[in-house]
């Protein structure tokens, strides 16, 4: 069993999907292996897989410390963060910007719940409230299902499972709207969160397929479902897209994660891009909390070289105080993109190191102080 206190084989699979993360928010699609694993086609469900492997059973019997513990690591930094960048769309609102929605107690403290889009500049990190729902639905119907003697693995999996594919079943019919897009999104991604669990007390222990025949098989299964089903991406935030019926976006759940946990397990037995991918890995909260962001920067550098300067000068102004998905290349190069990704990944990572220590510098004070 792998070890759960650091895991590297799963923090690279942390910080390959944060990196699939920031490459799809800048419509680059330099990681999906031609077209054959989408991004959108299983993502999302990575970190849930990754979060549910890493689920332990021991939370049952302690369930309110455990929400506690999900309320003090997932939903207090995202809190804090939400309402740093309420402030910033209001400042930023008032030289000029369109983006994000007023700072009022709904967006505060409602939206992030309701869809996590209210300030935009941080809309990735709408994952973040929707996985503690997910972490305190599965540790409270475990707790249930013990009770009665049902908590096994492949029931709690089928049944999610099931409920999923009934999720996407009424999405097609039109039936997830307004405010039903909230248990609809939480029904939807709950079996991610269970395929990991099964991973590793069903699964992981058989998982010693030579590379070379493993790659045959899953790329083998994916090409199929790229020639036989036309569009294999879905929108899991907003739970649409599913063009091709209730159960193929779990099958490429399920291709896509196959794919890159083995691409992870050779990574690891490579020591310095392992450590690299380890320390991404360790961080993909502060990532997907702030890249977006980043890529402002990035925009507003080259907005500054556009006004100061002869370059850039068809850098589009509007759509840039506008649409925070606008991405200017400059000079229309496609290589351009790499700008926004390094700065996307590194500048959060940064970010992340400087919290940490003003955390730890608190903490020290308060001990002196005591």
């Amino acid at each position: 069993m792998a070890n759960l206190k650091e895991n590297k084989e799963f923090r690279i699979l942390s910080a390959i999907g944060i990196i699939l993360v920031a490459a799809g928010h800048l419509g680059y699609d330099l990681f999906d292996i031609g077209g054959l694993f989408p991004y959108y086609s299983f993502h999302v469900f990575l970190f849930l897989f990754v979060s549910g492997y890493f689920y332990r059973r021991e939370a049952q019997e302690r369930i309110g410390a455990y929400i506690l513990g999900k309320c003090t690591t997932l939903l207090l930094p995202y809190f804090l963060w939400n309402f740093f960048y309420g402030l910033l769309a209001m400042l930023l609102q008032n030289v000029g910007f369109s983006i994000g929605e007023k700072l009022s107690l709904k967006t505060l403290f409602l939206s992030p719940f309701l869809d996590g889009h209210q300030f935009m500049y941080h809309f990735p990190a709408w994952f973040v409230p929707a996985l503690f729902m997910i972490e305190v639905i599965n540790v409270l119907m475990r707790k249930v299902l013990s009770l009665i003697r049902l908590d096994e693995e492949w029931l709690i999996f089928g049944l999610c499972l099931g409920a999923g594919i009934l999720t996407v079943w009424l999405a097609n019919g039109g039936h997830v709207w307004g405010l039903y897009k909230l248990p609809g999104r939480i029904l939807f991604m709950l079996p991610g969160f269970q395929m990991g669990r099964i991973y590793r007390e069903k699964l992981e222990a058989h998982d010693r397929m030579e590379d070379g025949p493993y790659f045959l098989i899953v790329m083998g299964i994916q090409i199929l479902l790229t020639i036989f089903c036309g569009g294999l991406a879905f929108s899991a935030v907003w739970v649409t897209s599913f063009a091709n019926g209730p159960l193929i976006p779990y099958v490429t759940v399920i291709t896509g994660i196959a794919f890159w946990l083995r691409i992870a397990r050779i990574i690891s037995k490579i020591p310095y891009l392992s450590r690299k991918m380890v320390y991404i890995g360790r961080n993909t909260y502060g990532v997907m909390m702030h890249h977006v962001a980043c890529f402002m920067l990035v925009k507003g550098f080259f907005y500054m070289v556009s006004v100061l300067t002869p370059l850039c000068r068809e850098f589009d102004t509007e759509m840039f105080f506008s649409e925070i998905n606008f991405v200017y290349l400059p000079g229309g190069a496609e290589a351009g993109r790499w700008i926004y990704l390094l700065v996307g990944i590194g500048l959060p990572l940064v970010i992340a190191e400087g919290t940490r220590n003003i955390g730890k510098m608190i903490a020290h004070k308060r001990k002196v102080s005591v």
